[in-house]
């Protein structure tokens, strides 16, 4: 078999194409594949409207390598003009248009960054830095075309810092049986983060979002209530920021005593702050005895702490109507508890009273998302930081986007 008719069949071309040459060039370590056609009438890209051939373009693209040779292949792609689209290039084949790539490199282009950093990819593909990194934004727009219409019974709405001070990304996630997938991600912390992706989905998708679990901060119930219909009535707050708030509270009043006993009787809790966060059934043996002496003292600290303890067994019940039962049970200790930290948390909680409650018909945690948050910091790690926002969010969307990145040719 020739050498024209052996790629002729690894390109899978087919009438009018057709691999008129292949040239070794040893000294640039190089195999050329020059490419051909025979036809004189073509179709525009465009409307596919059949017109006669105008010029011809001459064009390289970067293709998978033969043994340790560099592929490249090579040809003159015809033009057409038309009176309502102007002078148009032929689609070829092998490649997506304006790429400098074949489709089957980017697939392998796609696959090799996801592993290494993108210095690293680039070494392995032997290509340049941006080379390698442009390939990613184009993977996002192909597998973001046919992503959009899916529906999401279950969202999760979740924030992730990037650099420093208050700069954030808005992540919404779909948690399936094995796996996270990102759905969007959006700079901005406020509502405005999530409204650019209520905005940008079809009505029959929107429509299709059961339940939302997000944060219990105003921005992140407003945006899901104006954009999602079916999820108006669905908000559930998720369990892991109510339990951080009330163990801030912990802290606060811990922190209060401290003050105080200091100037009476010393450092009693002093370094206790590690111990008061800790759960009942967590507390380690080496500050277990030093934690349980502390609870003996019948402190400020110790009765935040219990009424901490409580308020975690809140998410245990099994049905709607205990829940509310017990949430009354605890609303009316906390409030009578004479610790303001305590009250404020205590009252938050009551004014989403609603929204808790939704937890115990859906079930809907944030946990998937922390799973999440580690991977992506895996990336700003592999990264070593990003300092463009738009190219951190493109690679959230490639790695754990989960959709078909590759190009369809």
């Amino acid at each position: 078999m020739k050498a024209f008719e052996l790629y002729q069949q690894i390109l899978g071309l087919t009438t009018p194409w057709r691999v008129a040459q292949v040239t070794l060039k040893a000294a640039a370590q190089e195999v050329e594949v020059r490419v051909g056609h025979a036809d004189t009438i073509w179709g525009c890209p465009v409307c596919q409207q059949r017109m006669p051939l105008h010029a011809c373009e001459e064009r390289r693209w970067r293709h998978l390598d033969s043994c340790p040779f560099q592929t490249v292949l090579g040809s003159r792609v015809p033009v057409v003009t038309y009176s309502e689209h102007g002078t148009q290039t032929v689609a070829v084949p092998w490649a997506e248009q304006f790429a400098r790539s074949t489709g089957l490199f980017e697939r392998l282009a796609i696959d090799v960054p996801l592993e290494c950093s993108i210095t690293g990819a680039g070494a392995v593909l032997g290509i340049s830095w941006d080379e390698a990194d442009g390939i990613k934004p184009r993977a996002v727009k192909q597998g973001l075309a046919p992503k959009r219409p899916m529906g999401m019974p279950g969202s999760r709405v979740d924030k992730k810092g990037v650099g420093h001070g208050h700069d954030c990304l808005t992540l919404v996630a779909h948690a399936e049986a094995r796996r996270t997938t990102v759905q969007y991600a959006g700079v901005g912390r406020d509502q405005e983060g999530l409204d650019a992706f209520g905005a940008g989905l079809l009505p029959e998708p929107l429509a299709g979002v059961e339940a939302v679990a997000v944060d219990i901060r105003k921005p992140c119930v407003q945006s899901p209530l104006n954009h999602l219909p079916g999820a108006a009535g669905q908000i559930v707050q998720a369990p892991f920021h109510l339990v951080k708030y009330i163990n801030t509270a912990v802290n606060e009043v811990r922190q209060a005593e401290q003050r105080r006993l200091h100037a009476q009787c010393g450092d009693t809790l002093k370094r206790t702050r590690g111990h008061s966060l800790y759960g009942m059934e967590n507390v380690p043996a080496s500050p277990a005895l030093r934690f349980a002496a502390v609870k003996e003292l019948k402190l400020q600290t110790a009765r935040a702490w219990g009424i901490k303890e409580v308020f975690r067994n809140f998410w245990l019940w099994d049905t709607l109507m205990l829940a509310g039962w017990y949430f009354a049970r605890w609303y009316s200790w906390a409030i009578r508890s004479r610790l303001d930290p305590v009250k404020k948390v205590a009252r938050l909680c009551k004014r989403h009273l609603g929204n808790l409650l939704k937890f115990f018909e859906h079930r809907h945690t944030i946990g998937p998302m922390e799973a999440l948050r580690d991977a992506i910091h895996g990336l700003i790690k592999k990264a070593y930081g990003y300092r463009d926002k738009e190219r951190f969010k493109t690679d959230i969307l490639l790695h754990p986007g989960g959709f078909e990145a590759y190009p369809t040719l």
